[in-house]
């Protein structure tokens, strides 16, 4: 038995569709206003240290603690860079509503915990900001308005893919 060719088109361009209906959807994010943008970046960097730091002290699990090495270094490094960017776009900083009040609500929660509930808490934490910083960075680097600071977002942007990453498989293996 033999297909007709309509029949066989139809169905291969609907095996090929099949993986994007379970790819997850993405949510749309406009870019920050400049200054609102080194708000939230700076937010991001400073809350990428600071919890590293508190991995480092408050616990003992092996994934955790190398996370929490490479994003001290890798944060450290992007705060500079955010620092040159900013000066060279003149952009003042403007803390920003949503990530700021954000990280810090989750640095007082994880400085309240150790051990096996700090690691799921930190994973969690991380796995949050990580999304948020990705979708913005994401969309800064295509739709920003400061040269600079569009450039510092392409920057870290592949760095934050890599940091979701491991934030959804620390998160994941709990």
């Amino acid at each position: 038995m033999t297909m007709k060719p309509i029949t066989r088109r139809t169905i291969l361009i609907a095996a090929a569709a099949m993986p994007a209906a379970y790819a997850p959807l993405a949510h749309a994010v406009d870019a920050l206003p400049d200054a609102r943008f080194v708000g939230f970046a700076q937010a991001v960097n400073d809350f990428e240290v600071a919890s590293g730091r508190l991995a480092l002290a408050r616990s003992s699990n092996e994934n955790t603690r190398g996370y929490a090495t490479r994003a001290i270094a890798e944060y450290t490094e992007a705060a500079e860079s955010l620092r040159k960017s900013r000066s060279e776009a003149g952009v003042s900083y403007a803390p920003d509503g949503s990530m700021g009040p954000k990280t810090e609500n989750l640095l007082a929660q994880l400085n309240s915990l150790q051990g096996p509930q700090f690691d799921t808490a930190f994973a969690n934490a991380q796995l949050s900001v990580q999304t948020d910083a990705e979708a913005q960075y994401g969309a800064y680097s295509q739709n920003g308005k400061s040269g600079p600071l569009r450039r510092y977002a392409q920057l870290i942007l592949p760095k934050s893919k890599v940091h979701l990453e491991y934030a959804q498989r620390l998160a994941g293996g709990r």
